[in-house]
């Protein structure tokens, strides 16, 4: 195969002073350890640059987006095998491979991981592993921190870890204060301790879980001053082999749950330029305290009271949140990476970038997770069985690392993809964040696309009125209830009508449903949206069609009278599980896409308006009694075109009330019909394989079990 040459092949974008001191020396090849969007991110990066990429996966991401993302993929067998420094640094040997970039997570702050490849002469596309090491330990950190002069909040940092010790620390701090292990990160091992009475309960859960996450020396704690109304921002910093060192821009990360980002934004809103200024001085002092080179982020609270900042901790890798400070520097930060690890002086100037982001306002990244956000933001699995994406440009970008069909793992971290927005300001930046979101359309699992839309509407977000504690703050605002209009209702039935049409047109080689002496057709729904105030609610809607895409509709909820729509003109589009259905209703013309999750067959989600509505099919009442819920009744009949797959009984066969007597098919999903009574069965009127209408008689009972047929 004919190599590419790649664009950042030895030049001298340096002084010749300094040329002789770091040679520059092309990266040609490349191993991506890790996995998901990050691992298609590099990849993306590396292509453009002419740069040989082999990715690893493990046995639940065989099939994954990342495994085939590359010309070379590797497998690695068990879940946990992305943490195996020692194997992957030997296939990168074996392999002839130059350089291992670490992406995030996993081994990305494994100094020991980079010291290894260092020593087998591979170029690790990061940090020193003695600069990780110095800022991974978070006591060391804040030693050098300030010796360097860069403010620290104001804790306990040092070895007396006995209980009481502790205790005494934190009375001296004053309460409250902030426990967190030497080791921490994403929030585990992290407890705020309000009082004194509650300190050496919460110092044994944090040291339980830090020992878990982190294994040996986890359980070393820190004490520090817990500020109640905290900020969380960050400034992305990047340095060069040659001592240079820049930070383009600050990002505001204070919209979290469990200690972890949800929302990051660029530039941090409500700063004035002196602060932020300061802020990107101390980041750049606290990288060139410890030789840093590579990309990493300096992360500080910010006392909203006070408006004082302190450093926290350096993350000695890219981010997760690294795309919103591309967007507002118009930068290609893996680019800079490949670059900086080739030896290349850095791109740009603190002054270019500057101007940089003064000229292209603002940017947000939201985290598209797979989760409960109404359930205490509980993860979620599963596979994408549909999924619709905003459409991107040179504003909105989405960097995903699952595909419809891909099955989300609980294996590891839960984040489906990103949604990156910019805007030549902040509200105009949140305005296309949640017309974006409004275009994402997921079903197999649970999301927090809806919560995430809530959060671009909050008053006080849009504001700026931004804190860590704002997701508990404004929490009765962000879980407001919703009603579904009967438009939903109305859009389900069709969606699920026109299907079960196409199907049975299929199953008889002609069209059925209207004409003269058309019939009702009726579809009962439980509105399983726990986001809706009226959760649990049951609605019938009756669709009677009228003519070739003509109907007349009508809306029973309880307590209220019925709605009803007529002469409605419903143009359908279907696909293997789902139906857009553009409808013209009195008033408005009302665009749908209804999907039935094939895992789940009586599940219904409606996307309309840009919302989500959950729904689940349930036995209508017309066929109560048909399927034997009701009335007894001489025989059972097809509540609706179907397909026999299987007697459970046989003629002559005692049965009781609820017993299962025939299985049928349609609208894509199966249905247990049975006994309505205790009885003998008479006749079985139909075979497996045979295609029923609606109302076609299934089983006969004998005459003294039931009224005759």
């Amino acid at each position: 195969m004919r190599s590419i040459k790649p664009r950042f092949a030895p030049r001298r974008l340096f002084n010749s002073s300094t040329a002789s001191s770091v040679p520059v020396t092309p990266i040609t090849s490349l191993l991506i350890a890790n996995r998901g969007e990050i691992a298609l991110r590099i990849n993306k990066t590396a292509k453009r640059l002419g740069i040989q990429t082999t990715t690893l996966y493990t046995d639940p991401d065989a099939s994954s987006q990342h495994a085939a993302c590359s010309p070379n993929a590797i497998g690695l067998g068990p879940a946990n095998a992305y943490l195996d420094g020692e194997r992957i640094v030997k296939l990168a040997k074996q392999h002839g491979i130059q350089a291992l970039h670490p992406g995030y997570g996993f081994l990305s702050e494994n100094s020991a991981f980079a010291e290894r490849c260092e020593q087998e002469g591979i170029v690790f596309v990061g940090p020193p592993a003695k600069a990780m090491a110095d800022m991974g330990d978070k006591a060391r950190s804040k030693e050098i921190m300030t010796k360097a002069g860069v403010p620290c909040v104001p804790g306990y940092h040092g070895g007396d870890q006995g209980e009481t010790e502790l205790l005494n620390h934190a009375k001296e701090i004053k309460f409250p204060v902030l426990l967190k292990s030497v080791k921490g990160g994403g929030g585990k091992g992290m407890r705020i301790v309000m009082e004194e009475g509650e300190f050496l309960q919460q110092l044994k859960s944090a040291r339980a879980e830090a020992r878990a996450s982190f294994g040996e020396g986890g359980e070393v704690m820190l004490v520090e001053k817990y500020i109640i109304r905290p900020r969380h921002v960050e400034v992305q910093v990047f340095a060069d082999k040659l001592g240079n060192c820049v930070a383009l821009g600050e990002r505001d990360c204070s919209v979290q749950r469990r200690h972890q980002k949800i929302l990051e934004e660029s530039p941090a809103p409500n700063l004035d330029d002196v602060t932020r200024l300061d802020l990107w001085e101390k980041a750049r002092t606290a990288a060139l305290a410890v030789g840093y080179v590579g990309a990493g982020t300096v992360e500080f609270i910010l006392d909203k009271d006070t408006g004082e900042f302190y450093f926290m901790e350096m993350n000695t890798r890219l981010q997760v949140e690294h795309p919103v400070s591309e967007m507002v520097t118009g930068t290609d930060l893996v680019e800079w990476q490949f670059r900086v690890a080739a030896g290349e002086k850095l791109p740009m100037t603190q002054e270019e970038i500057k101007e940089q982001i003064k000229q292209r306002g603002a940017a947000i990244e939201a985290r598209i997770y797979a989760e409960n956000p109404e359930k205490g933001f509980l993860p979620d699995s599963g596979k994408l069985v549909h999924l619709t994406t905003p459409k991107t440009d040179e504003d909105i970008r989405i960097d995903a690392g699952f595909a419809e069909g891909d099955t989300v793992t609980e294996a590891y971290d839960g984040m489906i993809a990103k949604l990156i927005v910019r805007g030549d300001d902040r509200e105009t930046a949140i305005r296309r964040m949640e017309r974006a979101l409004r275009e994402y359309e997921v079903v197999g699992l649970s999301t927090n696309i809806e919560f995430l839309k809530q959060l671009c509407n909050s008053p006080a977000f849009i504001e700026g009125d931004v804190e860590t504690g704002f997701i508990k703050k404004w929490e009765s605002e962000l879980f407001a209830p919703k009603i579904a209009k009967p438009e939903v209702y109305t859009q389900a039935a069709l969606g699920l009508f026109v299907s079960s049409l196409q199907s049975t047109a299929g199953l008889h080689g002609g069209s059925l449903g209207f004409g003269q002496g058309a019939t009702e057709h009726t579809f009962t729904f439980k509105n399983l949206d726990v986001l809706d105030q009226k959760e649990g609610e049951v609605v019938k809607v009756v669709i009677t069609q009228k003519g070739n895409q003509l109907y007349d509709a009508q809306v029973v909820r309880k307590d209220e009278a019925p709605v009803k729509f007529e002469n409605l003109v419903s143009s359908p589009i279907l696909g293997l599980q789902k139906t857009n259905l553009t409808t013209f209703f009195p008033d408005a013309r009302v665009e749908t896409t209804v999907v039935q999750d094939p895992n789940n067959d009586n599940k219904v989600s409606v996307f309309q308006h840009g919302i989500k509505t959950e729904l689940s099919l349930v036995s209508p009442l017309w066929y109560e009694k048909a399927l034997g819920i009701k009335e007894v009744t001489a025989s059972v009949v097809a509540p609706m075109p179907c397909k026999v797959l299987k007697n459970e009984v046989q003629e002559g066969d005692v049965v009781a009330k609820g017993a299962p007597l025939v299985v049928i098919e349609s609208m894509k999903m199966e249905t247990v019909i049975r006994s309505p009574q205790d009885g003998v069965i008479k006749k079985l009127a139909h075979r497996a394989g045979d295609v029923c209408k609606a109302g076609t008689v299934l089983v006969v009972f004998e005459e003294d079990g039931a009224a005759q047929q």
